[in-house]
């Protein structure tokens, strides 16, 4: 098994440190707002490296944060240590506590990842319930020389750690020539981070600690959770690219300048989503969550299909027509899986051996998923074929395949899933047929099919022509 380490910027044998085990940390939700399907996506990429790992034998321990204080509005400035509290400023927006609001958007993430089919985390810590495990851990930092205090704030001396930037490339050679920042006052160098802010009189979420009354930075939180939960080292982070920097170089830095050991083994980033060729944003209307997908009448399965037929490492371009193609494909399969159960048990030629190995070779080299998902259709398509010439081959086999690829894909079998938009389209065209408009109800049957649901008329007695 091989992959790309964003650490090393090359493919490499996946070994754990302890045999058989691996460790794993992603980075969750800020819980101020539903996730997007940019958000799902890193999710799904991390839950496909724990299947394919678990597939193979492994065991998993696999920790996701959820992120309910210290991530501020400004994440994409400087060191991320500016701005506003998100779920204290959408907290504020509502009129409710943070606490109400993390709690909200915490289930919905739970309950999108369900519909996701994705498997659950062993633990999801969530950062207020770690408060003092951070300043522990920032404790530590300034006792060894990484770490300074002024007014209540507490930042990390990047100039103490010199492999800063060994992840992103950022060095401090590289930051120091590029744009200037505003100097904060209370920074030695101004790419320090913040580990611990001061709190103002009117900010909702603050904890005591040895610096007066305030709150964690967004960077120390996955430090000290990964450090409670995962030990010193790590076998695999995963996160979205926008991580890379400031969010993740800035836990290297941490937790080795705590432990003295590496911090994880291997990194793996999954690429932003585009929208139609551009990038998503509320703005230009085409921020899209799970929510969105149903209403338009697909299956979230849909939604995952499409992922993988993209490439984790490649930016992946969001469309509605390859929504629709990923159902196509879902559909295919599904057809197959239940071509060869109504087949029953019956002996012949294995016709899914070498896309079998295909399959899972491609999985095995970097997460190939868009040629193991090549593989997977091209033996459906073989099975389709000779079921239909009524061949003898080894259902039991290809069936056994199916189900393996389909599990390591975390394609689940349901029911197709009509969205409220479909089920009134369809009221509007029962109600035309009942007042003998078939030009609207024609017209209606074909909008319904556009959106990938069949509707079949039933013949009732009355409909029948009488002698």
């Amino acid at each position: 098994m091989r992959f790309h380490n964003t650490l090393t910027r090359k493919k490499e044998e996946f070994e754990p440190l302890v045999r058989g085990k691996v460790n794993m940390y992603t980075c969750g939700p800020t819980v101020y707002d539903f996730a997007h399907i940019g958000n799902l996506r890193a999710y799904v990429f991390s839950d496909t490296i724990r299947r394919l790992l678990e597939h193979d034998g492994y065991e998993v321990r696999h920790i996701k944060n959820i992120t309910d204080v210290g991530h501020l509005t400004e994440d994409d400035l400087a060191q991320g240590d500016s701005g506003e509290d998100k779920v204290e400023r959408r907290a504020k927006a509502e009129k409710k506590t943070p606490e109400e609001i993390a709690r909200f958007y915490e289930d919905a993430f739970h309950e999108d990842e369900e519909s996701m089919n994705i498997l659950p985390a062993q633990f999801f810590p969530r950062a207020t319930a770690h408060i003092p495990h951070m300043i522990r851990m920032i404790q530590v930092l300034i006792e060894r020389g990484h770490a300074y205090e002024v007014n209540g704030n507490v930042f990390y001396d990047v100039t103490s750690f010199p492999e800063y930037g060994k992840l992103s490339g950022n060095t401090l050679h590289k930051l120091k020539t590029g744009a200037r920042l505003e100097e904060h006052p209370d920074k030695r160098n101004p790419w320090d981070f913040a580990l611990w802010l001061a709190a103002p009189r009117e900010h909702l979420m603050k904890w005591p600690s040895p610096w007066g009354e305030g709150y964690p930075g967004w960077h120390i939180e996955c430090s000290a959770m990964s450090l409670e939960y995962l030990g010193d080292t790590l076998d695999i982070h995963t996160g979205g690219e926008d991580h890379i920097f400031p969010h993740h170089e800035a836990e290297i830095a941490q937790s080795e300048g705590t432990t003295g050991k590496p911090f994880s083994r291997f990194f793996m980033h999954e690429r932003h989503i585009l929208v139609d060729g551009q990038k998503m944003s509320k703005s230009k209307g085409n921020f899209y969550t799970l929510s969105d997908i149903v209403r338009k009448g697909f299956s979230p399965m849909d939604l995952r299909l499409l992922y993988l037929s993209a490439n984790y490492g490649s930016q992946m371009n969001f469309t509605w027509d390859a929504l629709a193609q990923a159902r196509k494909n879902r559909e295919t399969l599904f057809l197959a899986h239940e071509r060869l159960s109504d087949a029953g048990d019956k002996e012949g030629q294995d016709i899914v051996m070498e896309a079998k190995e295909a399959f899972l070779s491609a999985m095995r080299d970097d997460l190939n998923t868009p040629l193991a998902l090549s593989a997977l259709l091209g033996s459906v398509n073989r099975i389709n074929a000779a079921l239909d010439k009524n061949e003898a081959i080894d259902t039991r086999v290809a069936r056994i395949f199916l189900d393996e690829a389909l599990e390591l894909f975390g394609i689940r079998f349901e029911k197709k899933i009509i969205s409220d938009d479909v089920q009134k389209l369809i009221a509007r065209r029962e109600q035309a047929r009942k007042d003998k408009d078939f030009a609207l109800a024609d017209s209606l049957r074909d909008e319904i099919a556009a959106l990938g649901v069949e509707v079949r008329d039933s013949v009732s007695a009355k409909d029948l022509p009488t002698e």
